[in-house]
């Protein structure tokens, strides 16, 4: 299966399937999930839909693997090691600026009541980045764990990524405002670092 894939996946050079992620995302900014189409990001990118359904399978993996692509840094929190939970977290924050904040919060809106209605999302973006992104988060705090900053029993460990993301997308629902950096890193200050080193 590995093999497969690697294969399937060769035949796109690095360059090439960030341009195509790229115009994922500029359709799904303009449309929205249900309007973009195979044959919209074929004409978009000058690709062959079979091309597509061939290296993607389709439009859901498609788009989890452009939005996962788009993270800052993709998936790499384990490479951040500053040596404390707070570090780590406000290193975290400080890999998007306040433009790329507003640009994927209004995204991430814009998914989330396709992202539960429809299965094949779901599970695309649990796979490819929900899954992965929690692994990554334990880490982060197995380190602090280690360190000694953090209880091994502290309850509020199993709500970390809750309270990352919660705060994000909160920012917009209630203060009807963008996320920013200073407002993630006061955040994280505030409520975060509070609940984890009680």
């Amino acid at each position: 299966m590995t093999e497969v894939a690697t294969a399937r996946r060769s035949r796109i050079t690095p360059e090439r399937e960030a341009e195509l992620y790229e115009a994922v995302l500029d359709l799904l900014r303009e449309v929205g999930y249900d309007a973009v189409t195979m044959d919209a990001v074929a004409a978009r990118t000058k690709s062959s839909k079979a091309t597509l359904y061939r290296q993607w399978g389709g439009k859901a993996e498609l788009v989890a693997k452009a939005v996962r692509h788009n993270k800052p840094g993709g998936l790499a929190l384990g490479g951040i090691d500053t040596g404390s939970l707070r570090g780590d977290l406000h290193a975290l924050t400080m890999r998007s600026d306040d433009c790329e904040m507003e640009q994927n919060s209004a995204l991430m809106r814009g998914l989330a009541m396709a992202i539960h209605s429809n299965p094949d999302l779901l599970k695309a973006f649990k796979e490819h980045l929900i899954e992965p992104e929690m692994a990554e988060f334990r880490r982060v705090v197995q380190r602090a764990i280690d360190r000694g900053e953090v209880r091994a029993d502290n309850p509020a460990v199993d709500y970390m990524i809750h309270m990352m993301i919660g705060g994000f997308a909160a920012r917009t629902m209630i203060d009807e405002r963008p996320p920013t950096q200073d407002y993630l890193l006061s955040y994280i200050d505030a409520v975060v670092l509070p609940a984890l080193c009680a």
